[in-house]
């Protein structure tokens, strides 16, 4: 039985929104909010920027909860430029972003872009590295973030084959309290990770292609 994360953290961290016209959408507002993220994110979700991750087939929980917390800034939300279409469109944030939308387009959303499928990034990795994290994910990790942190229906978000930028700040992030973990245990391993470790464990998820 799934509970929800604003049960636990009010102000849980988030991830990102991007999404594609590809399949049906209820409304042409949502289709537009889709377009916008897509701008960014990329075609069917999937990212092209190391610095800005692959949504797509990330499960419709988590997403939702996830934009729920960008409305509540839970997490660093960093301003960046549109990286495709009108570029001289002036530079947002998800904060700002996720505030436009209400709990209905929040939804919709979430299941349009949680139906399509996780493409991993294409990118270079030390695969001596990547296998020291493999065992540093078993021990640590593998009980919240299953199979390698690939399965989805875990509700934990998707770790590997995400771009290894974008995870090495999302780290960054929760090591300083920037963004807010889910509980205690979570923070104990989060702490428990040297320079050393957290490479390893980056190295590891990019080595899922």
């Amino acid at each position: 039985m799934q509970t929800s994360l604003r049960s636990w953290l009010p102000k849980l961290a988030p991830c990102a929104c991007a999404f594609w016209l590809a399949i049906p959408v209820a409304n042409a507002d949502v289709a537009d909010d889709i377009e916008q993220c897509e701008r960014c994110h990329g075609a069917d979700g999937v990212s092209m920027e190391s610095d800005v991750p692959s949504i797509a087939g990330i499960s419709p929980f988590i997403l939702e909860e996830y934009m729920f917390a960008y409305r509540d800034a839970a997490r660093p939300c960093l301003e960046s430029e549109y990286r495709t279409g009108d570029t001289e469109q002036a530079a947002t944030d998800m904060c700002v972003i996720a505030l436009e939308l209400d709990e209905a387009e929040l939804s919709e959303i979430a299941d349009h872009y949680g139906n399509m499928v996780f493409v991993a990034a294409k990118q270079e990795f030390d695969a001596g590295k990547a296998a020291a994290g493999k065992k540093i994910h078993r021990r640590e990790c593998e009980k919240c973030h299953s199979d390698g942190g690939s399965y989805a229906d875990d509700d934990a978000g998707i770790l590997a084959g995400q771009w290894m930028p974008y995870l090495e700040q999302a780290l960054a992030d929760y090591a300083s309290r920037e963004r807010e973990m889910l509980d205690d245990k979570m923070r104990e391993k989060i702490d428990g990770l040297d320079a050393e470790a957290t490479s390893a464990l980056l190295h590891y998820y990019a080595s899922m292609q």
